[in-house]
């Protein structure tokens, strides 16, 4: 059986407190393009490097809307989205070495009810 693709949206944010949100269909080569500064720009400039938040998507459509909602949002309601699952802003990625990376099943489960909700 084929496995269904699956499309994430993502924050970052730097230790200065700078949030990007981002969509890709592979999260942690994505990820990784962020913290090795692999792409010139924005995340480079202001050394946006740890995964704050994500959800995903088997809908390409539902996750571009996604990535739009939440860049039209203000700042404090994409801070208390990200405190609403991941209240220490702990980087999400550093699972992605212990081999938990975006199939973290606890906080997939919460981002999608979260989703749903918000």
């Amino acid at each position: 059986m084929r496995e269904k693709k699956l499309y994430y949206v993502y924050i970052m944010g730097s230790i200065s407190g700078t949030l990007y949100i981002g969509m890709t269909n592979g999260l942690e080569r994505r990820i990784m393009q962020h913290k090795e500064h692999a792409v010139e720009g924005f995340t480079d400039d202001y050394e946006v490097e740890r995964l704050l938040y994500f959800e995903a998507y088997d809908d390409v459509h539902k996750a571009i809307a996604r990535e739009k909602q939440l860049k039209g949002w203000i700042r404090a309601k994409k801070v208390a989205l990200i405190e609403k699952l991941n209240p220490t802003w702990k980087d999400l990625a550093k699972d992605f070495a212990e081999g938990r990376g975006p199939s973290t099943l606890e906080f997939r489960s919460k981002a999608a009810t979260f989703a749903r909700s918000g």
